[in-house]
């Protein structure tokens, strides 16, 4: 790409006729997002990948080589924006850059937490090649939250040293979520020393402050962070707001905050300059089904916000944060030519996108697919457990009964401690169909230490025989839930042999399976069948009667020491709270 200090002769004889555009658009509905009006009868003109002319008369711009569209008076918007998302799960970042074109997101800003949870910054370095040189922008940010827990996590991070020479890196712009805010409030040196290097190399630092209030959000901002996705409601992103800093509303397939937010924002009159829209997390359903930053303009207008105002959000405002508003986030002279053409700014239906003034959506298809890139080996091979059998779900046991320790599921993601009592049968206390009361387990499969968890589960309520994931916030474990211990060494081992993905056992056999080539959390297959993938695994256990609607989150968060209350990973089940081990068996 030619930066603007490159493009500055070659935009300024364009916008005065000295040199032709390559590319000019007529009739225009220009939704301009600095001055927040619909400017109507524009003509632009691009020059390379930038814009030379906004303007009323661009004939001067066009000669024999110039490409014109009339675009009969439909509306041109700046490309969307997605400030914060983890992508690197389920689909590869080009799957993901295929569909999100379609949605007019031009930009993404990445935080690839789990790849590096798995392969360290190895797996980082890669991950910012699979994202390069596609037909959307993808940037990238060290992630900043890893490990969450050190006294029980045991997963892969960066060194100062590595977190220096990444950020070194073609579109690698800062530090990602920082979401252990009581390590910045209690001063821990390693996350000081971090901020400290990240704020000296004028890096941006994005925040998680969920739970925080007053002087520890206070302490937190002071120390340079000034984002968070984290505000459920108007409250929250109020107190952030005053405070200055940036909030991105979430809208994705963990959380939905847009409904309990733009409405107090709209009546409240506040200045929305600061606020963004984001999805954090996205599945292939949702996407399908939903959309993603498209769908957040849609249901911000729905909930009363002026369609201007809507797509400043979606776009400018995210750029703005990033520091990035030279090259992005309007359209205007000296701008990247990033661009959307639809119909009706309220209802956001691309018919065009344009990144880098090149067209690579057109009536709703692609016209330039992102390349699906190799993946080196040793990212293939992250599952390092050998086989397991019956044995290493057993609880041994000498009593006839035991008071059990339990997680209790409240919903997919919430738990809360529970106890039960359970009889001994052959030494081995079993799970109890009859109580819902499963076997868990937990084993590491990324460190080689072989250490490994069973414990206790309840309110799952699924007939089948085990379910089990290697893929989860941000430990990566082998996560196998189960009735049946012959069963639950069966979906272990399947996945052990395919080195990733989700499975599901009944009867003896598989009768679901998502395959994670990738570090054991992203498929290598096309979105369509990630897609069918992913509502094979969640309707296979949601039909067999399970408690939940999305079960596949279920192991997916039980390893995660963000959120209270009871969680499990290898090294134990932990009162996350207490930050202390909870024995299986009191």
């Amino acid at each position: 790409m030619r930066t603007l200090a490159q493009s500055v002769r070659t935009l300024g004889a364009v916008a005065t006729g000295r040199r032709h555009a390559d590319l000019v658009l007529t009739d225009c509905s220009l939704v301009n997002v600095y001055t927040r009006e619909i400017q109507k009868n524009i003509q632009v003109s691009v020059a390379g990948q930038r814009i030379a002319y906004v303007g009323t008369d661009a004939s001067h711009t066009i000669a024999p080589g110039t490409r014109v569209i009339d675009l009969g008076g439909r509306h041109l918007t700046p490309g969307l924006a997605e400030p914060h998302m983890h992508i690197d799960q389920l689909v590869t970042p080009s799957e993901f850059a295929n569909r999100l074109l379609l949605r007019g997101t031009t930009s993404l800003f990445s935080d690839p937490i789990d790849i590096v949870s798995v392969a360290g910054y190895r797996g980082f370095r890669e991950f910012v090649r699979l994202a390069t040189g596609l037909p959307m922008r993808i940037f990238n940010m060290v992630p900043g939250g890893l490990p969450v827990d050190d006294k029980f996590g045991d997963v892969k991070t960066l060194t100062l040293k590595e977190e220096a020479e990444a950020i070194k890196l073609d579109g690698v712009l800062g530090l990602g979520e920082v979401f252990a805010w009581t390590k910045v409030t209690l001063q821990d040196p390693r996350t000081i020393q971090s901020l400290v290097q990240m704020l000296e190399a004028g890096c941006v630092i994005n925040g998680h402050t969920a739970g925080a209030s007053d002087r520890k959000l206070q302490a937190y901002v002071s120390s340079g962070i000034l984002s968070c996705h984290e505000p459920i409601d108007f409250e929250q992103t109020l107190e952030r707001l005053r405070l200055g800093m940036w909030i991105m509303i979430r809208e994705g397939s963990i959380r939905r905050d847009l409904a309990e937010i733009v409405p107090r924002v709209l009546s409240s009159g506040t200045y929305i300059d600061r606020l963004m829209f984001c999805a954090d997390e996205l599945n292939p359903v949702d996407l399908e089904m939903y959309g993603h930053i498209d769908h957040c303009i849609r249901k911000a207008v729905e909930l009363g916000m002026n369609p201007v105002d809507a797509i400043t959000i979606a776009s400018r405002n995210c750029f703005d944060y990033y520091g990035m508003g030279r090259e992005l986030g309007g359209i205007a002279p000296g701008k990247l030519a990033d661009m959307v053409i639809l119909d009706d700014p309220g209802s956001f239906r691309p018919r065009m996108v344009i990144v880098g003034g090149k067209i690579v959506v057109r009536d709703g298809a692609l016209v330039a697919q992102a390349p699906r890139r190799r993946v080196p080996g040793w990212l293939r091979r992250t599952v390092d457990l050998a086989e397991l059998s019956a044995a290493d779900f057993a609880i041994s046991s000498k009593k006839p009964s035991v008071r059990a320790n339990t997680i209790y599921m409240a919903t997919e993601i919430i738990t809360r401690p529970g106890s039960q009592d359970l009889p001994t049968r052959d030494g081995n206390v079993p799970a109890s169909r009859d109580r819902d009361i499963w076997k868990v387990a937990a084993f590491d499969r990324i460190s080689g230490t072989k250490r490994s968890t069973v414990g206790f589960l309840e309110n799952f309520g699924a007939e089948i025989g085990a379910f089990a994931a290697t893929k989860n916030f941000h430990e990566n474990n082998l996560i196998v839930i189960g009735m049946d211990e012959e069963e639950m060494a069966m979906a272990a081992n399947h996945l052990i042999r395919s080195q990733g993905g989700m499975a599901v056992v009944r009867d003896g056999r598989v009768v679901a399976d998502m395959p994670f080539e990738i570090g054991g959390i992203i498929s290598t297959r096309p979105f369509e069948r990630v897609r069918s993938d992913f509502e094979g695994i969640d309707g296979t256990i949601a039909d067999a009667g399970c408690k939940f609607s999305r079960p596949s989150l279920i192991p997916v968060f039980l390893p995660f020491l963000a959120l209270p209350s009871v969680r499990i990973l290898h090294s134990g089940m932990v009162d996350v709270k207490r930050r202390t081990l909870i024995p299986p068996i009191v």
